[in-house]
């Protein structure tokens, strides 16, 4: 399991880091971790296109797990997997990243300290963020006895 989860860390970080393979936006690269469609996870880049909005790759992770755990019917209730995995993700990822309940997860609020958006110290960042959510994702995927398993990638230069 711990391989499995360092892979899943591992494959984000590649994705989102642009040293490898072409950058993706954090929520994109958190969807292409997990084998899913992309074209949603585009709204999710720099918190929601304007900064004003919440980190892209944390939400990614939520709507992954909702995805992934969720009750398929639109009216039907909310999963007791569903439950489970998002108050694990919730806890993991606050504690992968040092973080507190009361803390911004706002884009700007989360960067704008780190300078230049496009700058090396905030894409770093950036990419600690997406790889330490993939990680939680993938535990709460194997704490609710999902099955679920990411692939790993071929990387091309």
């Amino acid at each position: 399991m711990a391989d499995l989860i360092e892979a899943a860390g591992d494959k984000a970080r590649l994705l989102y880091a642009g040293v490898v393979t072409p950058h993706r936006s954090c929520g994109i690269c958190l969807a292409e971790t997990f084998n899913l469609p992309t074209r949603p996870f585009q709204a999710l880049r720099r918190g929601g296109l304007t900064g004003e909005g919440q980190c892209g790759a944390i939400i990614a992770g939520q709507l992954i797990l909702g995805i992934m755990l969720g009750d398929p019917n639109p009216t039907g209730s909310v999963t007791p997997r569903l439950r489970q995995g998002m108050l694990y993700y919730q806890r993991s990822w606050r504690t992968r990243l040092g973080m507190q309940a009361t803390d911004s997860i706002v884009c700007n609020d989360l960067t704008r300290p780190l300078g230049d958006f496009f700058g090396m110290e905030r894409t770093s960042a950036c990419t600690r963020i997406a790889g330490a959510v993939a990680e939680s994702v993938q535990e709460a995927l194997e704490a609710t006895g999902s099955g679920v398993h990411i692939t790993p990638i071929e990387l091309t230069r």
